[in-house]
């Protein structure tokens, strides 16, 4: 075959293929990418700050078209926002913060999170705002404090406005007034892209989408992939539950005490040194009151104090109430839609916790006012059979075991003494 014709066959053949065949190739399928998916509910904790995160990277390497945040959250810790902000503005791909279902919200620190994404959508029912920083205990910072950090807050959450195209006046009133908008009052002023019934209509609309510094959307609409938490997330967010906080530091409580009224155990110690310290983690997280952890302290001062003191029952009584009341006290309620600790959870552990610590210190006052069982003080008032005759010198048997005694009158073998003092290894004992 000479060149000519290896050309002509050429022209006839391959090219037309080369240029048609793009027509007839299913664009849906050209160059879409899939849909990655991920809930991200609860309190803005370092939990879920790890878990956006990954998510992130693990849409990215495997090439997903975008990355859709279903949000649900009354808010959480500032350096977690931050952590979960700083994370959406370094990813490759877009990232959609979608607050949904109908009811949820995305408040507090979820103001953050959501003007920052590259798409921000809201479900109809769902409701956003109320960003004005307070302290761990869901208190008002003071004044001096308090300006501080929300100026700081308030410059933050204008710099992701402005970085998005949002309304940066209506952000900064979600701070230092702590306003909240419904879906269709953040669409009108702009706080939001869009408003979306659920996840479909959602794809529908943000397919197609121009990101700046990120390109066009292109996704497969029917390819998505659900990200699911890992075992070390759930554990962690399990960790910001007031219920299981409030029974670790109970646990924690309980194994201290033990260990200090029989030391040397050890188990009790650890176990409740550990609980403690997941205690204290799960603390970070949640409104905890101050004076609520003080009563429980000293409630366990005062189960301390019964051990030492003959109060007749006054120490385990007031250990009580102060369990009681600081219980009840160390979550406060409502703080940004935080829940306190179930009466179902609280009431049952406090009987337990209560009627252990109670337990133990009685236990413990009575084996201190218990004659003493050994030594020297073990054996006076004991009683014993002659073995050989006292005059005055002589042995006797005393709980199994021969000693020598000295009795001021004769014994003979067989008779019974009563041992009335010790004197190194002699007992002075009288007939009975």
């Amino acid at each position: 075959m000479n060149n000519r014709t290896f050309i002509l066959l050429f022209l006839i053949v391959v090219l037309p293929g080369v240029l048609l065949g793009p027509l007839f190739v299913n664009p849906a399928s050209a160059g879409s990418a899939p849909v990655y998916l991920v809930h991200l509910t609860g309190a803005v904790s370092p939990a879920n700050a790890d878990f956006l995160e990954s998510a992130i990277h693990q849409a990215s390497t495997e090439g997903a078209g975008c990355l859709i945040v279903m949000l649900d959250t009354p808010g959480g810790l500032a350096e977690s926002m931050r952590r979960m902000v700083m994370a959406i503005y370094a990813s490759d791909i877009p990232v959609v913060v979608y607050v949904a279902p109908s009811g949820a919200r995305a408040a507090s620190a979820g103001v953050m999170v959501t003007m920052a994404a590259d798409v921000a959508a809201m479900a109809p029912g769902t409701h956003i705002g109320a960003a004005h920083p307070v302290n761990a205990g869901g208190k008002d910072l003071d004044k001096t404090m308090s300006e501080k950090v929300v100026n700081d807050m308030v410059a933050f959450v204008k710099s992701i406005a402005e970085k998005r195209g949002r309304n940066i006046q209506w952000a900064e009133k979600a701070v230092r007034e702590s306003v909240s908008i419904t879906e269709a009052e953040a669409l009108e002023n702009k706080t939001i892209d869009l408003v979306a019934r659920d996840v479909d209509e959602l794809i529908d609309r943000i397919d197609g989408m121009e990101i700046a510094g990120k390109g066009r959307i292109d996704i497969d609409k029917a390819n998505r992939v659900f990200i699911e938490e890992s075992l070390r997330t759930r554990v962690l967010k399990a960790l910001s539950d007031p219920n299981i906080a409030y029974i670790l530091m109970m646990i924690g409580l309980a194994g201290l005490y033990f260990e200090l009224s029989h030391p040397g155990v050890v188990l009790p110690g650890v176990v409740g040194s550990i609980a403690l310290i997941l205690a204290f983690y799960s603390f970070q997280t949640l409104p905890v009151n101050i004076a609520g952890v003080l009563l429980i302290v000293l409630a366990l001062i005062f189960f301390i104090m019964e051990m030492k003191i003959a109060s007749y029952g006054l120490l385990s009584v007031a250990g009580i109430i102060s369990l009681l009341l600081g219980s009840v006290m160390l979550f406060d309620r409502g703080i940004d839609g935080q829940p306190g600790v179930s009466w179902s959870v609280l009431m049952p552990t406090l009987v337990l916790v209560g009627g252990f610590f109670v337990g133990v210190a009685g236990l413990v006052f009575r084996s201190r006012r218990r004659p003493p069982m050994t030594g020297d003080s073990g054996l006076i008032g004991k009683t014993g059979v002659v073995k050989t005759a006292l005059d005055p010198m002589g042995r006797i048997q005393v709980h199994g075991e021969l000693w020598f005694a000295r009795s001021r009158t004769p014994v003979a073998v067989g008779q019974t003494v009563r041992v009335t003092a010790v004197d190194g290894l002699t007992l002075e004992v009288e007939p009975e």
